[in-house]
């Protein structure tokens, strides 16, 4: 489990071009993850395997994976990508800061997080060798800040700049929020997901 030793807005974090440039820490094999920062740290940008398909999930925040240490989220959608024919999966999420229980997560946005996990994510989307494939899978934890409808809508728009296709799997909630990857069979198809009408329909009423 991992329980933020403070608010972001008390911890130096580096610029989304910082970590991906700084040496390698080792400790992983670089030619097969991508992990920035490449060390364990109260947040993460960026966390999946190399290759020229990947699959984007977007969870609400990182928890406690690491390359090669994988909690059972990552290792579901892993699953999940290899499953639905792409190459790799990369985990991103709606926030980059690390707290296995969302209400551990900061009270307030923190502007400079969210502005580097957004260039991040951008970073991201302009990894895959065709249009990028985005899979919506925050569930209803989106609910438990004020302001993570509003990251959303932040990365629909860049997703949107950058040609995104947006996928869903499983049911939805009841208030219609796309499912969590967690106890999906490995088999679950992804299907279309219409991230405007999202916006548009469940994401308003938060």
């Amino acid at each position: 489990m991992h329980i933020p030793s403070c608010g972001t807005e008390d911890i130096d974090i580096l610029s989304f071009d910082e970590a991906l440039s700084a040496p390698p820490s080792g400790g992983y094999d670089s030619a097969r993850w991508i992990y920035v920062p490449d060390y364990y740290c109260d947040y993460r940008y960026i966390l999946g395997t190399r290759g020229e398909k990947p699959l984007i999930c977007i969870g609400v925040n990182p928890s406690t994976a690491e390359p090669g240490n994988l909690d059972n989220t990552l290792k579901s959608v892993e699953r999940i990508a290899l499953g639905n024919g792409f190459d790799s999966f990369i985990m991103f999420n709606v926030y980059a800061q690390r707290a296995t229980r969302p209400d551990d997560m900061d009270r307030e946005l923190n502007e400079r997080l969210h502005r580097e996990n957004m260039r991040a994510f951008e970073y991201v989307l302009r990894l895959s060798a065709a249009r990028p494939a985005v899979w919506a899978a925050w569930g209803a934890v989106i609910e438990k800040r004020a302001y993570l409808p509003l990251c959303v809508r932040d990365m629909a728009e860049t997703g949107e700049r950058c040609g995104a296709e947006w996928f869903c799997c499983g049911k939805r909630s009841k208030a219609g929020h796309p499912h969590h990857p967690l106890y999906l069979a490995k088999n679950s198809p992804l299907e279309p997901f219409d991230v405007r009408e999202y916006l548009e329909g469940a994401l308003s009423r938060c």
